[in-house]
């Protein structure tokens, strides 16, 4: 997997000082995940734009990218990508009408922690991608990981329990069909760039209206103007410039599940910056979770990798025959 691993952790490790950023300002969450969204996905459209092409956009290999066209109209072109675009969209508001309901720990353990298992489960009904056991295995305890890491900080439910955590499931599911999305389109040939671009600058023109209705006077406050400035470049266009890296050689599966460093990120900046402390359920919880995304982020030995001395001569014909018989 190169290093495709890296770079989905270091997208995670920029989703997770969203929340310390977003504490700054004095906006309403939702008017700042639609900034966030609006900035971001046009800095990400822009990049897909004018830097669409390098190692891995596919130019002239893939059937989602035209070749003949100049670079800045190298845009995959699949009815499966605006609906994704409106998935990014669909997530953010999913996400806060859950936490709404249940609190933030709740809310925020199911629309995460499902994210990775609606992955898996996707990418292996419409692609065929099965998830290998030591995956499921450690994406069900990087699961329980986060539970007890965030639970353990003092869960308050919400009123609406039901409808809160139904939202937060829709939540993981959006992730998971986008996710899914932008990686099939990546792996057929598309530009990381253009991909992201598309997700993206289609979900910021859908934000526009929110971002209008819940109002923009905090954006006149340098504090406010820095922290969705902060939000929309770093935490959203670099986090899923990085997150489309590592989607060209990281199956998505996985890059789910590394996603999960995104809430232990969180956790740590709140010890740190916000003098917030955890309790010993969050720390076994720490743990587990970084356990689990080491156990992840190794690839596993296939048997193409053994040493050559290990192979028999009718094995080592079929490597040389079918390349390494690694697919990805």
């Amino acid at each position: 997997m190169k290093n495709g691993p890296f770079a989905v952790i270091g997208a995670s490790v920029l989703w997770g000082t969203a929340g310390t950023a977003g504490l700054l300002v004095s906006a309403d969450s939702i008017a700042l995940a639609a900034a966030r969204l609006v900035i971001g996905g046009t800095a990400l459209a822009l990049v897909g734009l004018f830097a669409g092409s390098g190692a891995g956009s596919g130019v002239g290999r893939g059937p989602l990218v035209t070749p003949r066209l100049p670079l800045a109209l190298r845009f995959p072109v699949t009815p499966a990508l605006p609906a994704a675009a409106v998935a990014v969209a669909m997530y953010q508001l999913c996400f806060f009408a859950a936490v709404a309901r249940t609190g933030v720990a709740i809310g925020t353990v199911v629309a995460i922690g499902s994210g990775p298992v609606f992955t898996g489960v996707l990418s292996w009904l419409l692609h065929g991608e099965r998830p290998s056991r030591r995956w499921a295995m450690a994406t069900a305890a990087a699961v329980c990981g986060c539970a007890a890491l965030i639970v353990g900080g003092g869960a308050q439910a919400g009123g609406q329990m039901v409808s809160g955590v139904l939202f937060a499931l829709l939540g993981g599911l959006l992730y998971a069909f986008y996710a899914v999305t932008a990686a099939r389109a990546i792996s057929t040939g598309s530009s990381s760039n253009a991909v992201m671009g598309v997700l993206f600058g289609g979900a910021a023109v859908i934000m526009v209206p929110v971002l209008l209705w819940r109002g923009t006077e905090w954006l006149a406050e340098p504090r406010g103007l820095l922290a969705a400035l902060y939000l929309g470049v770093g935490a959203t266009a670099l986090s899923y410039f990085l997150y489309g890296r590592g989607l060209r050689t990281t199956p998505v599966a996985t890059a789910a599940t590394l996603a999960l460093a995104e809430p232990a990120v969180a956790a740590l900046l709140g010890l740190v910056v916000l003098g917030e402390r955890l309790t010993p359920v969050s720390i076994a919880g720490l743990v587990l979770l970084a356990i689990s995304l080491v156990v992840v982020a190794v690839p596993e030995k296939r048997p193409s990798e053994r040493p050559l001395a290990e192979r028999s001569a009718s094995e080592e014909a079929r490597a040389v025959a079918g390349g390494n018989g690694v697919s990805r």
